[in-house]
């Protein structure tokens, strides 16, 4: 290891003295302001600096809005990667890690290494590396291995894409780090591009959030993507002027206002500019570019001839101007994609969300219990309002009060100075979704049910309640009421939750797999679509992981994929090594073996075996009572 040290340091040193260098040429730079600007020294010991939680409180709290509404897509990526040892990092635009999701069976090694929760990643201090370097250069890079500066990271590799905030300042740096890697730089090629992706989403979900009582402006370059996953989002008010932009719309307002690549100031010129000064159009135009329009019309140009497919969103109303009489009706949940089962119960819990009654979904893991909750929150009248997402089980027993029910300043050791806000109160006027309530504790719980009964909310450290309007949604894949029997779980939450019960079927028997996988594919940069055969192999998994495996699937063959159509190599292995031969579809059965074969193969799931061989449940039902065919999960 102390050679490998020391032959890297003599590189360092060759690469300060001159100009040219094997390395990438952000790396070869940062080498060198780190010699030069920096000082530090590469013989030097480099170890991990980790904030106290005093300090990282306040660095948090400093990006409380981005981190609640990252952390959805921060969860997202992390299901992606952690099965090949990478731990996630948001870091704010100094560098300090103010969130984290590793395995947290290596803590003792990962906070070693600094890849931890209050780790300071800044290039100044800790040497080349993927969140320094990217607050540097603002741009996506991989630091892997022996890029790194410091002799104590060269084992590691890193990857981060820039975060920008709506006025085209860096917010924040997504980043994922591993303690081992092979040594192939291009082995982190498919997690360069997982990071970019995962950051443009998060920027564009954080200018939505930002501006809701403003025009919304999605532009796109193919007709098929306007209605879904914007590549370039802006915020315009009523009088036609920007208000702020994702970063690869503020790359196109760069290249119209011919400025520099990576020029980026306090307050980015394009902030203020009217939008005819950009597009041919003004804000009067806007409502030609709504949903209503059918999208082939919908084509907006720039001054200069570029043309876009654009999706123009009205502005959320104001509640004092919204009246339940003029009020529109809600359109049904978009759950369902064709399961009529499952369209009914999504019908059900609209109504009766509609009518005040919180909601308990079951289901096994990664069932799509969210997506759910989501989707009957959108059909609802407080579609505009704030869906906040909670994992019970994810928050640190000693905080889940202080992050649902919010302190005041001083109510405990480390509390910010100006109190905080907690995550019922920032469902005021929409949803609170409570994911995985079996495993809130016994405390939480009590003021959990205090705040369902009375509709108000307690601060830590104040006596004075707080009325609060929220529809609470909860889900778990426990069985609670086996833990109110153990005596882990209120009976009276369990009754106040579970007056409305549904449980969401597993992946394997919805027959809406494939409508599905068309809307999950739909909302990708440029509309893949999967081929015969790696819809085949999609349609005979079994799908353990559910609808969260359906995602981690298609996020991976999306990344791989070189043009638009998915192919079966495409497929992650888990798909593809199941064992059957997935060239096609099979053929309708000609014989009794044969269907009963077939059942067989599907554990007797009559919706995938009629998927599989192209027929109509109820013609599979009519030769299982011909042939006799009795499943034996109904036998007896």
């Amino acid at each position: 290891m102390r050679s490998a040290v020391m032959a890297h340091i003599d590189e360092l040193v060759r690469t300060a003295r001159d100009e040219g260098g094997a390395r990438d040429p952000l790396i070869s730079q940062s080498w060198r302001r780190c010699l030069a600007e920096y000082r530090l020294d590469p013989a030097a010991p480099r170890r991990a600096y980790i904030h106290t939680q005093a300090r990282l409180r306040e660095h948090r709290d400093a990006l409380d809005d981005l981190i609640r509404v990252a952390r959805f897509g921060v969860e997202a990526l992390y299901r992606q990667v952690s099965g090949l040892g990478y731990v996630l990092i948001l870091a704010d635009a100094r560098g300090v890690a103010v969130d984290f999701i590793g395995d947290s069976g290596r803590d003792g090694e990962l906070r070693r290494a600094g890849l931890y929760r209050g780790s300071d990643w800044n290039e100044h201090l800790a040497g080349t590396c993927a969140v320094g370097t990217c607050i540097a250069t603002g741009e996506a890079l991989s630091v892997h291995l022996d890029d790194h500066f410091a002799g104590d990271h060269i084992g590691l590799t890193c990857t981060a894409a820039p975060v920008y905030a709506a006025d085209g300042t860096l917010a924040a740096v997504l980043d994922i780090s591993a303690l081992q890697a092979p040594a192939p730089k291009a082995s982190q090629h498919l997690a360069l591009q997982l990071v970019t992706s995962f950051a443009h989403r998060i920027e564009t979900a954080s200018l939505h959030n930002g501006f809701r009582r403003e025009w919304m402006l999605h532009l796109s370059r193919s007709p098929e993507f306007a209605d879904i996953e914007p590549e370039l989002a802006l915020a315009v008010d009523a009088g036609g002027h920007i208000l702020g932009f994702n970063s690869r719309a503020r790359a196109l307002i760069d290249r119209v206002l011919h400025r520099p690549r990576g020029a980026v100031d306090l307050r980015h010129a394009g902030l203020g500019l009217r939008l005819d000064a950009l597009f041919e159009a003004t804000i009067d135009d806007l409502p030609r570019f709504t949903r209503a329009v059918p999208v082939e019309r919908r084509v907006l140009r720039l001054r200069g001839g570029e043309r876009f497919y654009a999706l123009a969103l009205e502005p959320a109303e104001c509640p004092s101007r919204t009246s339940p009489r003029t009020a529109r009706p809600a359109p049904p949940p978009d759950f369902a994609g064709g399961d009529p089962a499952l369209a009914a119960m999504a019908g059900r819990a609209s109504r009766l969300f509609a009518a005040g009654v919180s909601l308990l979904v079951g289901g096994e893991t990664g069932s799509g219990k969210e997506f759910f909750a989501k989707s009957v929150h959108r059909a609802s009248a407080r579609a505009q309002k704030p869906f906040v997402a909670v994992n019970c089980a994810a928050l640190p027993e000693t905080l889940i009060e202080s992050e649902l029910f919010g302190y005041e300043a001083g109510a405990f050791t480390g509390a910010a100075a100006r109190g905080r806000t907690g995550l019922v109160q920032q469902a005021e006027g929409g949803t609170l979704f409570l994911d995985e309530i079996g495993d809130m504790p016994l405390p939480a719980q009590t003021r959990l049910l205090r705040v369902l009964a009375e509709r108000e909310v307690t601060a830590l450290g104040s006596a004075a309640p707080q009325a609060v309007d929220i529809r609470v949604i909860a889900a778990t894949h426990r069985d609670l009421a086996a833990l109110v029997r153990e005596g882990r779980f209120r009976e009276d939450l369990l009754h106040r939750l579970g007056s409305a019960r549904f449980v969401l079927p597993p992946l394997r028997e919805r027959a809406d797999l494939a409508a599905l996988v068309a809307r999950l594919l739909a909302g990708r940069n440029g509309a893949p679509h999967l081929s015969p055969e790696a819809l085949a192999a999609l349609m005979r998994h079994t799908w353990p992981g559910n609808v969260r495996e359906l995602v981690s699937v298609l996020d991976y063959a999306c990344a791989l994929a070189e043009g638009p159509e998915i192919g079966l190599h495409d497929l992650p292995p888990t798909v593809t090594a199941a064992g059957a031969d997935v060239s096609a579809p099979d053929a309708p059965p000609t014989s009794d073996d044969a269907l009963e074969a077939a059942l067989r193969r599907r554990a007797w799931n009559v919706s995938a075996v009629a998927r599989d061989l192209g027929l109509d449940r109820s013609t599979i039902h009519r030769r299982m009572r011909r042939l006799g065919l009795v499943s034996p999960n109904r036998a007896g």
